[in-house]
């Protein structure tokens, strides 16, 4: 049965308060619908597939194409939709507030803002610059909706600054400036991600699978799993091969390999959770 903007972001708290969910990644309304009618119980979207979809690289894409993008998959779908908002498209504090009022009222269950710059001289805000960004970001979901969960991702191991330390220092200090769930992409080690876990504890926190299965991550203590761009890298390799081919070879096996018309018409007509 299709849910509510309110309903929606109830369920995605609900889901964050125990056990372990995998949260996918889609890139556009088709993938989404599709996860949707696979089963999954939310999704987050994904900077780098959305922006490649565009034709165009990571962190290229800009606020009003990422607002209209959240839009259209909330819209499309009856499940939790989480907002990858980046660096919230904003230094300043009272940048990111606006923003993330704006990105609020697209319909999403929540969102993650991150706390690197985009500048690989200083990849990171400094600290107390980026606790001043999530305190901010806080505010102004309080304001519009406080059900809306707010994700404060550390970027140090992604960005060169492999910090354990930093990045625990970093994490702590925005769950106690108001984040729900907190996030370190990039760690790969389980000693690592159970610091993480044990360190904000209570809170939440999502892994970006590192090739861990997810009973591994969730006897840790992860509550969510998240794929970034991975499907649609996935995707994309297997439509690059195949392209390749046919440019190369002036052959087809690849399509052998294709998903078949039928099945794809039944899984976008299946109601949420019948595929």
């Amino acid at each position: 049965m299709p849910q509510t903007t309110a309903e929606k972001r109830q369920t995605f708290q609900a889901l964050h308060r125990s056990g372990c969910f995998v949260i996918p990644n889609p890139w556009d309304v088709g993938s989404a619908v599709a996860l949707q009618n696979l089963g999954f119980a939310a999704l987050a979207t994904t900077s780098a597939g959305m922006a490649w979809s565009m034709g165009k690289p990571d962190n290229k894409v800009s606020l009003e194409e990422v607002l209209a993008h959240l839009t259209a998959l909330a819209a499309r779908v009856d499940i939790p939709l989480n907002a990858d908002f980046e660096n919230a498209f904003a230094d300043t504090p009272d940048g990111v507030a606006a923003n993330v009022s704006r990105a609020v009222a697209t319909g999403i269950a929540g969102l993650s803002v991150e706390d690197s710059t985009g500048d690989a001289a200083a990849p990171l805000y400094d600290f107390d610059l980026a606790v001043a960004r999530i305190s901010a970001a806080r505010a102004a979901i309080d304001a519009a909706d406080p059900t809306v969960m707010l994700t404060a991702r550390s970027e140090g191991f992604i960005t060169g600054k492999p910090d354990l330390t930093e990045t625990l220092r970093r994490l702590i200090a925005y769950a106690e400036a108001g984040a729900d769930c907190l996030y370190a992409p990039g760690l790969r080690e389980e000693g690592q991600i159970g610091e993480v876990v044990r360190a904000v504890s209570p809170k939440p926190v999502n892994v970006l699978t590192p090739g861990l299965p997810v009973a591994t991550l969730a006897a840790l203590g992860v509550r969510r799993i998240s794929v970034g761009g991975s499907l649609a890298r996935t995707a994309w390799g297997e439509f690059l091969r195949s392209a390749r081919e046919i440019a190369t070879e002036g052959t087809f096996s690849a399509f052998s390999r294709a998903a078949p018309g039928g099945e794809l018409n039944r899984l976008f007509q299946a109601p949420a959770g019948d595929s």
